[in-house]
C-alpha cells in the first residue's frame, strides 16, 4: 500500500508537469511592448492576456502623463480634489523612500524639466538659460509635496509636475507579476520595454531564467548582450544615455533624457548605462535612473550601503574609452 501511494504521488506530479505548456503572450504597454512567458494551460492564455492588459490599463489610468484623464494628469493640471488609488499611493511612498536614500537624486517632480528639455508630453522650451532654469527649479523637490490623510496630493506650488516614468514601468511589471501569482502561475518571465522580472524557473528547460545585459553598442533593430545572468526571483532594469537624446536645432546642444534633480541639468554624467538587480522591478527601475544622474563615485558609495540592490555600471574613462563597475552580488549571478 505504501509503495502504491508513492507511485500514485509520482504519477500525479508527472501528469501535472506534462500539462504545463510553455505560453508566450505579447502585447503593448506603457508606450512599448511586452512579452510574458509562463507555464500553464494553453486554453487559459486568452484570459491571462486580458488580465495583463487590465493591469496595464489601471496603472496607466493612475500614473500615465500621456493620458489626458489619468489621475496624475489631473493632478499636474492643478486638480487637488483627486483621491489617488492604492497604486499611486504605493509608488508615491516608494518614491519618498528612494528620494531619501539617493539624497534627492531620485525625484519624480522633475516632470516640468523633462518637458522643457523635450522628453515629456509637451513642447520643449525654445531656450533654456540660467534664468529659465532657476525659475523651473523652484517647482522641483519631492519635499514640496505631500500625500494627505484623505488621499489627495498637496503641492506647495500648483506648477509642480509629477512624472513617474522612472518607476511606473517597473511598478507595472510588479503588478503583472502579482496578477500571475494570483492566477497560480509560479514560473514566469516578464519582459517589458527591456525591463525584466523572473519568478520560479524555466521548467521547460529545467533551468533558471537566463537573461542578457544589453551592451551600450546594441542597436534597436539588432540588440546584443554583453553578459548573461540568472534572474530567478529577481528583477532587472536598465537605463542609458547612449541612445535616447535630443539635439537642440538652434543651439546644437545635446540633451540626454536623464535629468539631474539637484542641478536641473540634462547633461551626461560619467555613467553611460546602469543595469540594476533588485527584489522588485520598481526599485530596479528607479535605482537605474538614479545611478545615471549620480555619477560613478557617488553610485559606488551608495551601492556599498544598500542591501539586495546590485548593479552593472558602464562609465566613461575619457574619449572613446569605457570601464565597468560590477558589484559582487551582480557578479555572482553572471553565467557567461
Amino acid at each position: 500500500m505504501k509503495y502504491l501511494l508513492i507511485l500514485l504521488l509520482i504519477c500525479i506530479a508527472s501528469c501535472s508537469k506534462e500539462t504545463q505548456d510553455k505560453i508566450t503572450i505579447n502585447g503593448e504597454a506603457f508606450g512599448t511592448t511586452y512579452g510574458v512567458t509562463y507555464f500553464g494551460k494553453a486554453i487559459e492564455a486568452q484570459n491571462i492576456q486580458k488580465g495583463i492588459d487590465s493591469v496595464v490599463y489601471v496603472v496607466n489610468k493612475s500614473m500615465s502623463t500621456y493620458i489626458h484623464n489619468s489621475d496624475i494628469s489631473k493632478i499636474n493640471r492643478g486638480d487637488n480634489t483627486i483621491v489617488v488609488d492604492t497604486m499611486f499611493r504605493e509608488v508615491f511612498t516608494l518614491s519618498r523612500k528612494l528620494h531619501a536614500l539617493t539624497q534627492g537624486y531620485f525625484d519624480p517632480t522633475v516632470g516640468g524639466l523633462r518637458n522643457a528639455y523635450g522628453f515629456g508630453d509637451t513642447k520643449p522650451l525654445t531656450v533654456i538659460d540660467s534664468t529659465s532654469l532657476d525659475s523651473m527649479m523652484q517647482y522641483v523637490g519631492l519635499d514640496k509635496v505631500r500625500l494627505s490623510t484623505n488621499g489627495t496630493i498637496e503641492k506647495e506650488h500648483p506648477e509642480i509636475y509629477f512624472d513617474f516614468n522612472a518607476i511606473a514601468k517597473g511598478y507595472g511589471i510588479d503588478r503583472i507579476a502579482v496578477f500571475l501569482q494570483e492566477e497560480k502561475k509560479e514560473n514566469f518571465l516578464i519582459e517589458l520595454g527591456g525591463e525584466l522580472r523572473g519568478q520560479g524557473r524555466n521548467i521547460g528547460k529545467d533551468s533558471s531564467w537566463f537573461v542578457g545585459v544589453e551592451s551600450i553598442d546594441s542597436q534597436l533593430e539588432n540588440r546584443s548582450a554583453v553578459t548573461v545572468i540568472n534572474l530567478n526571483n529577481r528583477s532587472m532594469a536598465g537605463s542609458g544615455n547612449y541612445r535616447k537624446n535630443r539635439i537642440d536645432s538652434l543651439t546644437g546642444k545635446q540633451y540626454v533624457h536623464t535629468i539631474n534633480p539637484i542641478t536641473g541639468s540634462a547633461e551626461k554624467s560619467d555613467v553611460l548605462s546602469a543595469n540594476v538587480i533588485a527584489p522588485t522591478c520598481a526599485e530596479a527601475d528607479a535605482w537605474a535612473t538614479s545611478f545615471m544622474a549620480m555619477g560613478l563615485e557617488r553610485s559606488k558609495a551608495t551601492l556599498a550601503t544598500l542591501k539586495d540592490i546590485d548593479a552593472y555600471l558602464v562609465f566613461s574613462q575619457g574619449e572613446n574609452t569605457t570601464g565597468t563597475y560590477v558589484t559582487s552580488g551582480f557578479e555572482k549571478l553572471i553565467v557567461q
